[in-house]
């Protein structure tokens, strides 16, 4: 059953862009022959870090979104984990979250489809007002 994912991890901040280039192309290979696919590949580049991590203060985040089973997630952090130049990762599964949304957004689009309730009609006297 292919899920879907998404795999956010921390590199080194001196890490040389052709290392991290392969660093996704190695992930991306371990997906494609475990059968799942990767939908989206995002360096968001270097930032500062909450807190201290391996004596590093600044890391570069990278976000992979994969489909697959969680066999392959578990490689994947296996092989994330054994990576010296990775400081931390994270993998979440966003399957469940996007039908959820999914479904919210068609309620809305229904709702705005629908046409507008009419107007109340206004009673014949005026209201007073109300001074304090």
């Amino acid at each position: 059953m292919n899920r879907t994912y998404e795999l956010m991890f921390i590199v080194r901040p001196d890490m040389p862009e052709e290392e991290q280039q392969k660093l996704i192309s190695t992930l991306e290979t371990v997906v494609t022959s475990s059968g799942g696919s990767v939908h989206k590949v995002d360096i968001m580049g270097k930032r500062r870090l909450a807190y201290t991590v391996r004596k590093f203060h600044d890391g570069i985040y990278i976000l992979l979104i994969l489909e697959g089973s969680g066999g392959l997630v578990h490689e994947l952090e296996r092989r994330l984990r054994v990576t010296e130049q990775v400081i931390k990762f994270i993998t979440v599964r966003i399957d469940e979250a996007q039908k959820r949304l999914d479904k919210i957004k068609k309620l809305r689009e229904a709702k705005r489809k629908a046409p507008p309730a009419p107007a109340p009609a206004e009673a014949g006297g005026e209201t007073a007002a109300v001074t304090a």
